[in-house]
């Protein structure tokens, strides 16, 4: 786009987008594409889904959210040993089970993680091996039944910390790893065993190692060799290089006479990468071209996903990614990009499910448009006509949240030869499409995406700040930047981001502001043309480039106006937190409440539910044991509806839970189309909904819409006007603080020693059932000195009915002790109108700062 200007162009980008063969080709005028190929009649094996595994991408139970976790379903998370020192969480043992039950197979085990410093204190290998011992022992002992679904890593990048230097130390490695592997299998004979897990590809030191670990016992064995083969690949060139260290590993295999071995390379990536689309593509496809596990690195802190959780239970663009990867079925095809080897350029995934009769492909990496050339579309599967449906996911920063992606293209077309092109539109570098092909049937499918532009904080008009150069190229362990630029020194009284904006109609609009703030809330003015729109309140982030999005609703007329980000009012005094780095600025049309329609062949099934695809459209087939699992998204905590609708064989119960909570009442109550609707309390983040119903039913979509109206039936009490307990005591906020405390006051000194509590009482009306309860909180808790790591800590406060049962709500670190997040709990209340005392016996809590008591089902309908 020229300059700087917001204009129409986004909006002819989000129509008409998919070009097919038997269209009119694109105009001359449009940018050169890059083509991929991709041959549905070439397989190349069952999907792996390996290649989105997190080192420590849980902290502790409910963190980063368990339906989040379900949705991207990494295969495998690396922990740190039990009662390991290096990290204050992340505990392998803690966190397992909530990652089998979001789908998780193995839990990798960083033993020498159990050491407090980095690099790994070297205390000898008799210090060592006795607390191998003690964490081996722990887990046999806690985990009998499922011992096997934990790996162990004895040595974490050997190959500079305590083994740099080959030449001297090769023996001494041999000689320890022997040692460690026959102390782990002395206490669990079928343990399986991880390694040499090396910071580098180095085939010198690897052949040195096979060779010695095929020739040598090891406890009662042949030989010394691991389970599983694993190293890392860390930087930038390893886009370009891993797959020829894959190809030499699997010849070294085969000239040795080994394995073949299962491989994860349990770190990979950069600072970069991590939350960026565009970037995370290139990494899955290399994994799963070569169908092993890979574990995203920890750049960060534990227990948000290797960057791609926002604040707990909310997805940014990345996770999208994640979770379109992680459904994918069936078999990988052959896929052709232009460039097989080189960093930073488009690359691509795509499986073909013949029992779903769906074609998937995942794309993106590059700047410039993509033509897909799409070939071997088995007629039997995909029949004579084919439904193509694009949707696009794109940087949303580390923590800005991202509802569903939109459909950015769609069109029904005739397949000739088995063939037909797809065009998915170019300009953002930063994005990845997912491209679904499926037999035609009902309504043809349309583009759903809003009007949107944005624009580079560093093409605005600046007064009294400059700008920074991020080149994630030159550098790629600096954060993602949009645009690798970004605009700070915000600092003034005057200082100010101007820029042009023309909107095609009348309305509302979502302004998303990129921003950084250092670890403490900031506010800005917006002015809109020229005049006062409203404050911007930022929330607290971990560093000025650790970016966060923003987001304020607008009224504009249509045509230009002209938006300004301040750090005054105009009063000549500077807002407090107003230094804050700004990035990019989204505006988006806002239709109304946010709706979001999710039909069958998002569902993830199971239970041998299948798809049927009939004259009214794809449908799931429900009965029995037969479900359809839904990741919906709400952008706000509140109730929203969930209207199923289907069509039914006969009478019979719809059997619905939201993460894991029965939602009663839903009922096919005739045979033929019908729609049952349940009001139910979502907060904000993803839900796990998942379907079941009687035997034929065909279940069409879930369709979620925001509903407002019952949002006064939320009981809200500020938490300084509770009863408090103890040492609790209220804090009131200074006007120098930017905090976004409700009522200007909260509460401190929650739980530890002083056992300090509030009490929410419960309002008439509000007996026994299914609640939620949000809290308000600010938690800053860390350790500190880890070189590069950021040691969050989570706080945690007991909910306890008077009369009935205590539940426990767990709260993430939130950057600053006076920025407030929402963050639920479920709650299920037994009495009548016992009052819940909120604290903690044994530990600190968070600060609170607002309550809202709402009842999970407001109501339910059906038709």
């Amino acid at each position: 786009m020229p300059g700087h200007r917001l204009g129409r162009h986004a909006l002819a980008s989000a129509v008409a987008v998919v070009t097919l063969a038997a269209l009119t080709s694109a105009p001359a005028t449009a940018a050169v594409p890059d083509v991929v190929a991709v041959d549905f009649a070439q397989r190349t094996g069952p999907v792996h889904g390996g290649a989105t595994g997190g080192l420590y991408a849980l902290s502790d139970p409910g963190v980063p959210g368990d339906s989040l976790v379900a949705g991207a379903r990494p295969r495998t998370v690396a922990q740190k040993a039990p009662d390991g020192e290096q990290h204050p969480n992340g505990d392998a043992l803690t966190v397992a089970d909530g990652f089998f039950a979001a789908g998780g197979d193995e839990v990798v085990i960083y033993m020498q993680d159990v050491y407090s410093r980095w690099p790994y204190q070297d205390l000898g290998i008799e210090d060592y091996l006795a607390k191998v011992e003690t964490m081996v022992r722990k887990v046999v002992r806690e985990r009998p039944g499922d011992k096997d679904r934990f790996v162990w890593v004895p040595f974490n990048e050997p190959d500079w910390i305590w083994y740099e230097d080959w030449a001297t130390q090769k023996e001494r490695f041999f000689s320890d790893w022997k040692a460690v592997f026959e102390r782990i299998r002395s206490i669990d004979p079928g343990a399986r065993i991880v390694g040499p897990n090396e910071a580098f590809y180095r085939p010198e030191r690897l052949r040195d190692f096979l060779t010695w670990a095929k020739e040598t016992p090891c406890a009662g064995q042949d030989d010394c060799l691991p389970d599983i083969m694993a190293w890392h690949e860390l930087q930038r060139e390893r886009l370009a290089d891993y797959r020829s260290h894959y190809e030499h590993y699997r010849a070294m295999e085969r000239e040795l006479g080994i394995g073949p071995l299962p491989i994860n390379i349990d770190e990979y990536g950069n600072r970069r990468d991590m939350s960026v689309p565009g970037q995370m593509i290139q990494w899955i496809s290399l994994f799963e071209d070569t169908k092993v596990d890979a574990d995203m690195a920890y750049w960060t802190y534990a227990g948000n996903l290797g960057d791609h959780a926002v604040r707990t239970r909310q997805a940014n663009g990345g996770w999208w990614l994640l979770k379109w990867y992680a459904d994918l079925t069936g078999q990988t095809v052959k896929v052709t990009p232009p460039r097989l080897n080189a960093a930073d350029t488009v690359q691509a995934v795509a499986a073909l499910d013949e029992s779903a009769r769906r074609g998937t492909i995942l794309v993106g990496g590059g700047a410039a448009p993509v033509r897909l050339d799409v070939t071997g579309l088995d007629r039997r599967v995909f029949g004579t006509r084919v439904d193509v449906v694009v949707s696009k996911t794109t940087w949303t920063g580390y923590e800005g949240d991202a509802a569903e992606p939109p459909v950015v293209a769609a069109t029904r077309a005739k397949v000739s030869g088995g063939a037909i092109t797809v065009d998915v539109p170019g300009g953002d570098v930063m994005a990845a499409y997912r491209v679904t092909v499926v037999p035609s049937s009902g309504p043809a499918p349309a583009a759903d995406a809003p009007w949107s532009a944005s624009v580079e904080a560093e093409s605005a008009r600046l007064t009294a700040a400059r700008v920074f150069d991020q080149d994630t190229t030159a550098d790629p362990q600096l954060y993602a930047t949009s645009g690798k630029r970004d605009v700070g020194g915000m600092n003034q009284d005057d200082s100010a981001v101007t820029f042009p904006v023309t909107v095609p109609g009348d309305g509302r609009y979502r302004l998303g502001v990129y921003q950084g703030t250092n670890k403490a809330p900031g506010r800005h003015a917006l002015f809109v043309d020229g005049k006062l729109d409203r404050i911007v309140q930022y929330s607290a982030d971990l560093g000025w480039t650790y970016r966060g999005r923003t987001d304020v609703e607008i009224e504009l007329k249509a045509g230009t106006h002209e938006l300004s980000l301040r750090t005054s009012t105009g009063d000549g005094t500077r807002l407090p937190g107003s230094d804050v780095t700004l990035d990019r600025f989204d505006l988006t049309e806002v239709r109304g409440p946010h709706r979001a329609v999710h039909g069958a062949d998002e569902a993830r099934l199971s239970g041998g539910a299948r798809i049927a695809r009939g004259g009214k459209g794809p449908a799931v087939v429900l009965g029995g044991k037969a479900r359809a699992t839904y990741f919906v998204a709400a952008r706000e905590d509140g109730y929203h509806d969930l209207t199923f609708s289907y069509h039914a064989a006969g009478r019979g119960d719809l059997r619905v839970s939201v993460d894991g909570r029965e939602i009663p009442g839903l009922r096919a109550t005739r045979p033929g189309e019908g729609g049952s609707r349940a009001r139910v309390y979502l907060p904000a983040g993803i839900s796990k909904v998942e379907v079941g119903g009687p035997a034929g039913l065909e279940l069409r979509a879930l369709t979620t819409v925001r509903a407002t109206a019952s949002d006064g039936t939320v009981h809200r009490v500020e938490a300084e006007r509770a009863p408090l307990g103890g040492t609790a005591r209220t804090v009131t906020v200074p006007g120098t603080s930017a905090s976004n405390a409700s009522g200007g006051a909260y509460v401190t000194d929650l739980g530890g020693t002083s056992a300090g509590t509030l009490t929410l009482a419960r309002p008439d009306g509000f007996g026994p059932g299914d609640y939620v309860l949000v809290v308000r909180y600010a938690n800053a808790d860390r350790n500190t000195g880890h070189p590069y790591n950021t040691d969050v800590i989570s706080r945690h406060l007991d909910i306890t009915e008077a009369g009935g049962t205590t539940t426990r709500g767990v709260f993430r670190h939130n950057y600053a002790w006076d920025e407030f997040w929402p963050q639920a709990t479920p709650l299920t209340l037994k009495t009548g109108d016992g009052a819940l005392t909120i604290g903690n016996a044994t530990a600190p809590g968070p600060n609170v700062d607002r309550l809202e008591l709402a009842r999970l089902v407001a109501e339910v309908s059906n038709r």
